[in-house]
């Protein structure tokens, strides 16, 4: 939870870098959160399936890895796990051996990294 909080908070101060949010202004804040989400899901697409993990994740220590071995997740498993993390509900759901709906659909498990 720690990582996925990491990343949207540096999506936000990314997407500030860009786009200056107005808080009085509706439509200027609506526009800055479209972005802000598309600044999430490209931070959380990209290094997951090049690298396994997120910023929050490096941060954090923990990583994603491919049950069947293979050294990257790839990207369709990225988009799915991202696309699932934000909707929050499967990512938080776990069985007994602690695997969320969105690693048992993807083939994925989150590992310890340090």
């Amino acid at each position: 939870m720690l990582a996925l909080v990491f990343d949207l908070v540096m999506a936000s101060l990314l997407t500030s870098l860009f786009v200056h949010p107005v808080l009085q202004d509706t439509a200027a804040m609506q526009n800055y959160n479209l972005w802000s989400i598309l600044v999430w899901a490209v931070i959380t697409v990209l290094p997951v399936a090049f690298f396994g993990f997120t910023p929050g994740m490096a941060m954090t220590g923990v990583g994603v890895a491919r049950l069947d071995g293979k050294s990257m997740v790839g990207l369709w498993r990225a988009v799915v796990r991202g696309a699932l993390t934000f909707l929050l509900i499967p990512a938080a759901i776990r069985n007994v051996d602690g695997r969320s709906w969105l690693d048992r659909l993807t083939g994925t498990v989150v590992v310890r990294l340090r």
